[in-house]
């Protein structure tokens, strides 16, 4: 008899070497580096280098891989036009979905993505393509912003780095440095989970052979939902709903008494604080530091946090990457339903190292069941049917 885990809990779907995560310790590390190094230090250019080719760059390796990114951002016309068919109104998920799993249209190869040797013209391929994607991935979210508002897209800028540059296609204008470096590291802490839901979907797409575009596609797909990567944005209707700091206990009380859930609070794998949540909340505050103010959102988080610690700290459950990523979001003026967006630009980095540890030994998923339908019966023709 198989035993059944909801959600495949605790059960291994691949070995990797990719990421690590001890969540009662609270710790995560990229290829074995700790992600609070990472983001104290690197760069996401170095980082999605980290992740994707499996070893830190030497100077010239990044300046090689820096310069193809940059070279790769800008995207086809017909892109362009496929996406200002779009309504407007659909969710910024939606239109992401949809125009990268139109890239392998535009940017067709009959490359096998079966990897059998090192340097072969398969894993060349994989390569080129996880440049190609990710050096697009944030020109896409930064166009939609543009064309949503009316506006022409913004030509992406080779001068600036691939978080620079994508603040500035998103805004119009070159961003504040401290600005741009706080993006850099929301990048960095966003590329890399381990076998998340999204990454399962890259990783059973990647598992039938499917071309990258596919494999991106089904992983933002996945992202979407509120239970994955919509969860930030869940946190900022949140805070708006309870209003003040001074609203936080009654608000919760009466939440917890209702059993319902207190979005960006707890994780299934961490028992302790998410490192990552630690690290935004450093950086929310140096953006409020370098202001001269708290906002009140700011505030009512960390009133929030501060009274969950007294009321779900005993239960092993305290903020995640969630609580503070769509605040820190909202101070630097991008809305709320691009949230999800922002995670998925730098998770691509994240997808893109599994498809292509996927890929170089593949078997494709095929899971079991535990059946609790009818044994075998006969067929009765309608008109016996009572």
């Amino acid at each position: 008899m198989i035993d059944y885990q909801p959600g495949l809990e605790g059960v291994p779907a691949t070995r990797s070497s990719i990421s690590y995560l001890d969540g009662k310790q609270g710790i995560l590390t990229y290829r074995g580096y700790r992600i609070v190094d990472l983001a104290r230090h690197s760069t996401y250019e170095e980082t999605a280098y980290l992740l994707i080719d499996g070893e830190l760059p030497t100077a010239e390796q990044l300046e090689r891989f820096d310069t193809q990114l940059r070279e790769h951002r800008r995207v086809k016309y017909n892109i362009h036009d496929i996406m200002k068919s779009l309504p407007v109104t659909g969710h910024p998920m939606e239109m992401l979905q949809t125009a990268v799993a139109s890239l392998g249209m535009f940017y067709p190869n009959d490359v096998p993505v079966q990897i059998r040797s090192p340097g072969d013209e398969s894993e060349q391929y994989v390569h080129g393509q996880s440049i190609r994607i990710l050096a697009r991935m944030a020109t896409l979210v930064a166009m939609w912003q543009q064309l949503r508002l009316g506006n022409y897209p913004v030509r992406p800028s080779s001068d600036l780095s691939y978080a620079a540059n994508f603040l500035y296609m998103f805004n119009g204008v070159e961003p504040d440095p401290l600005v741009a470096r706080i993006m850099d590291v929301c990048f960095i802490l966003h590329a890399e989970h381990t076998i998340n839901a999204s990454t399962f979907a890259a990783m059973v797409t990647g598992s039938t052979l499917a071309m990258p575009s596919y494999v991106i596609a089904a992983a933002i797909g996945t992202l979407a939902g509120p239970l994955h990567g919509g969860a930030n944005e869940k946190v900022i209707q949140m805070l708006r709903e309870i209003g003040s700091p001074e609203k936080v206990h009654s608000w919760l009380d009466k939440k917890l008494a209702s059993k319902e859930t207190i979005w960006g609070m707890g994780h299934r794998e961490y028992k302790v604080k998410d490192p990552r949540a630690t690290l935004l909340q450093e950086l929310m505050k140096e953006l409020a530091a370098s202001r001269g103010e708290i906002s009140p959102m700011f505030e009512t988080a960390l009133a929030l946090e501060e009274a969950c610690e007294e009321a779900l700290a005993p239960k092993g459950v305290y903020p995640n990457v969630d609580f503070y990523s769509g605040i820190l979001y909202q101070e630097m003026g991008i809305p709320p339903d691009q949230f999800t967006s922002m995670f998925a630009i730098p998770r691509t980095a994240g997808w893109l190292a599994h498809w292509r540890e996927q890929v170089k030994a593949n078997r494709i998923f095929r899971p079991t069941q535990i059946y609790e339908g009818y044994e075998p019966r006969d067929y009765k023709p309608v008109a016996e049917r009572g």
